[in-house]
């Protein structure tokens, strides 16, 4: 049980009225979103605090409304009594008094929703088409030779306009093509103004089209939401720039023109240049010229006194001829001269390497003479030894001699047949013929008998 339910003497539930009146104010926001209603303004009331308090009512009800202030200060304008409105609201309550009322969002004069759609719809359809596409867009000329204003002579937006472009650009002609700009056809006569804007653009001298008016409601600018205008507006040969209505409004002419300015002050600000700037910039200018032209006459002069200094007399030329002449002999002796120096100071370079790498032939010699000295002393000696050494063997040799021994009595047998010596006693046949080796001869004989006797005494 919560301190706002309290239980009665029978047991039910009791709830205090602002618990019930909060309960409905709940229900109500919870069942009914957003709506629109319309109906007749009646006890309109702005308080101290800026919040909107009235009453719609038609001609079988009436339901009390409130918008706040921070809803009500973006409103495009302020009801009045017995104006027809319609408002986008949430059903709530005013709980301290249990009243019924509006929770007002916004709000707008009966009708302008349907034209809002028409808008919405003709807006689609001539951007399929192509109207609005960024790629037909041009440029605004730089500095126009003329500017042409399409609006009505009573409009406070053509005084607007005048005087922006008397105080920017006084020296810029202006074209008023007038039309009115509000009311039934209005859409047709200011297409009118603007084809005859560019028919008559070459004589006029216009570079750029003015279309304007000053704010209003929806029903107020509906013109410049027309079909008409904005095909002429598209197929115009010179540049347009839209500037209808405040900062906030749009138009179909906004999205059809070259340009979309947002108020018609801005527009004649978009078209005209500055003209304190454009003499800014022509004295900026004049001075770049100046010294521009300043430094040309200088490279002249500079030019000039270099060819003055070229332009010299015959006789001067010639001296100056045979001058470089003279040079130019000095020179070719110089460079005859020089590859004979050169090769000079080669040849005596090369001389000094000969002569440091020449062999010397004396030391050569004598040092040929020592060693042939050498050798024949080595010879020499060589040879005496040589000679001891073959008579010492001489020696030996004619002590092993066989003559020698054969002179001591010895002979040597030797068969005939075989020519080998004999040695053993068994060696010996009878009827064989031998070679008996004497020391003073040989001798040939047949032997009869061999008696073999072993002895080792002869």
């Amino acid at each position: 049980m919560t301190p706002d339910t309290l239980p009665s003497q029978s047991g039910d539930a009791v709830i205090p009225v602002s618990v019930l009146n909060r309960a409905i104010s709940s229900m109500l926001e919870r069942s009914f979103p957003l709506v629109w209603v319309s109906g007749e303004v009646s006890n309109f009331t702005r308080a101290a605090s800026g919040h909107w308090y009235f009453s719609i009512k038609d001609a079988g009800a009436q339901m009390r409304c409130v918008m706040f202030r921070g809803r009500a200060q973006y409103a495009e304008f302020m009801p009045r009594e017995g104006d027809k409105i319609e408002v986008r609201a949430l059903v709530t309550m005013y709980e301290p008094r249990g009243e019924l009322q509006l929770n007002v969002e916004a709000v707008r004069r009966t009708g302008q929703g349907r034209l809002y759609e028409a808008f919405l719809r003709l807006k689609a359809q001539l951007e399929s088409e192509g109207l609005f596409a960024a790629e037909r867009k041009r440029a605004l000329p730089g500095h126009p030779r003329g500017i042409g204003i399409v609006t009505s002579l009573q409009a406070a937006a053509l005084r607007d306009v005048l005087t922006t472009l008397a105080r920017r650009a006084p020296h810029v002609p202006v074209v008023v093509y007038p039309a009115p700009v509000q009311g039934a056809g209005v859409g047709a006569k200011l297409a009118e103004m603007v084809e005859a804007a560019n028919a008559r653009r070459e004589v006029d001298r216009l570079d750029v089209l003015i279309v304007c008016r000053g704010g209003g409601s929806i029903e107020d600018l509906w013109a410049f939401n027309e079909e008409v205008l904005a095909r002429a507006i598209a197929a115009s040969a010179l540049p347009v720039v839209s500037g209808v209505g405040h900062e906030t409004d749009f138009t179909i002419a906004d999205f059809a023109a070259d340009v979309r300015a947002p108020t018609p002050t801005a527009a004649a600000e978009l078209v005209s240049p500055q003209r304190v700037l454009l003499l800014r910039e022509l004295d900026h200018r004049h001075a770049a010229l100046a010294r521009a032209f300043g430094r040309t006459m200088e490279r002249r002069e500079q030019q000039l006194d270099w060819l003055a200094r070229r332009l010299v007399s015959p006789a001067e030329r010639l001296a100056r001829q045979r001058t470089h002449l003279r040079q130019l002999a000095g020179r070719l002796v110089a460079a005859g001269a020089r590859p004979v120096r050169d090769a000079r100071a080669h040849f005596a370079l090369v001389h000094f390497r000969w002569q440091r790498r020449r062999p010397d032939v004396a030391a050569g010699r004598e040092h040929v003479l020592r060693l042939a000295q050498r050798i024949g002393s080595a010879y020499a000696r060589r040879a005496e030894r040589e000679k001891a050494c073959v008579s010492e063997l001489a020696a030996r040799l004619q002590v092993l001699s066989p003559q020698r021994t054969l002179e001591r009595g010895y002979a040597a047998l030797i068969d005939a047949q075989s020519g080998r010596a004999l040695r053993a006693p068994n060696a010996l046949k009878p009827k064989r013929p031998l070679t008996v080796h004497l020391a003073e001869g040989s001798a040939d004989v047949i032997l009869a008998d061999v008696q073999p006797r072993l002895s080792d005494e002869f």
